[in-house]
């Protein structure tokens, strides 16, 4: 199975199987699809939050704290905040 991109993992879920081949356990699965359920039902404030918050996610795996904050405040979102610097970079 394909483990690259993010594609990958919804394609794994689907599948009911772990990037491993490994089966994935119902009770998971279960729960997975029942938030996701609710999360798709959720009203956004908006687009440009909604992609901050990615970037910072996703971002503090693959950056340190003071380049993902410079380049946060590069393209114009505000930087880290401080619950995020202490639960991403602590």
């Amino acid at each position: 199975m394909n483990s690259s991109g993010p594609e990958s993992i919804d394609e794994a879920i689907a599948a009911g199987r772990d990037l491993d081949g490994s089966a994935i356990p119902q009770e998971m699965l279960i729960l997975y699809n029942e938030v996701m359920e609710k999360e798709g039902a959720r009203t956004r404030s908006g687009v440009k939050k909604s992609m901050r918050n990615r970037v910072v996610r996703s971002g503090a795996k693959h950056f340190d704290q003071t380049t993902l904050n410079e380049r946060l405040i590069g393209a114009g979102w505000e930087g880290l905040k401080e619950k995020e610097i202490e639960f991403f970079f602590n």
